[in-house]
């Protein structure tokens, strides 16, 4: 989950709803698992430009620190990752979000034959960013790829471009459909989300509608009266039910939020 708008307690976003990320950990609707209790992570922008991050391999739904933390941090801006684990170690340096410098990354989905692709991707990544990957995941190397690619100049392109490498890199092993993500990533002022497979059945990933039309078709909702008209959600599930307050994102494309400004396009990779 993602969040962008005025400043939030984060028990407000994690607990509350009701289809919370918490209870998705346990209850997943539309996730490829049920109960993702392999560890989970926030990171949150506060009064520094480079974002903090407490991670955990506890299942989210049993960790009476984060209950803590949430009761008294309040953010415009929240990564938050339940984890299923993939193959790939249960450690901290594994759960999301990752972190480098003042971007966020989080990722769902797999690099689908990470184990012999794996040589070949991280070689490609930059020298002098190599040394700052922690853990052994297909999501942070993919995020140490985009970074490689330009991320904190063109997240698009360079997103595009580290997916359309992954791609191709498989392709060479003989891994059919290599790509399954939904990716979002943030700077601390706008937020992008990606939505893309190779196959074409990515997993589901959401955006909130523009909170003054909610609030117009759900005036009974109270919450809904305390958040100002800049906030917007990216959710894999939706929160709570409400009629027109969800919009999917369509198969392969992108998009960024920021302050008076979202848009919406097609993504397709760049080999």
């Amino acid at each position: 989950m993602a969040y962008s708008g005025d400043p939030i307690l984060i028990e407000d976003l994690l607990f509350r709803p009701v289809h919370s990320l918490i209870d998705q950990s346990l209850h997943s609707r539309m996730g490829a698992t049920t109960t993702n209790g392999d560890g989970f992570g926030i990171g949150w922008y506060g009064e520094g430009p480079t974002p903090a991050v407490f991670k955990c391999i506890e299942p989210a739904w049993n960790e009476r620190n984060l209950q803590e933390l949430s009761r008294q941090i309040r953010t415009p801006l929240l990564f938050a990752h339940v984890r299923a684990s993939t193959g790939t170690p249960v450690q901290r340096s594994n759960c999301h979000p990752f972190r480098y410098g003042n971007w966020l990354w989080m990722h769902n989905g797999a690099l689908r034959g990470f184990s012999e692709v794996k040589r070949d991707l991280a070689m490609a990544v930059d020298p002098g960013l190599y040394r700052d990957i922690e853990g052994s995941t297909d999501s942070e190397t993919l995020f140490f790829l985009a970074l490689t690619f330009g991320l904190t100049e063109d997240p698009f392109a360079a997103v595009a471009r580290a997916v359309g490498f992954v791609e191709e890199v498989g392709a060479r092993h003989g891994v059919e459909n290599p790509v399954q993500m939904t990716v979002a990533t943030t700077d601390g002022t706008s937020l992008w989300v990606f939505r893309y497979s190779s196959e074409g059945r990515t997993r589901s990933l959401f955006f909130s509608t523009a909170m003054e039309k909610v609030r117009a078709l759900h005036p009974e909702v109270e919450v809904l009266h305390q958040l100002g008209d800049e906030t917007r959600f990216v959710v894999s599930e939706p929160l709570r039910d409400l009629e027109g307050a969800w919009n999917e994102v369509p198969e392969s494309y992108a998009g960024v939020i920021r302050p008076g400004e979202d848009e919406i396009r097609p993504f397709q990779p760049v080999r």
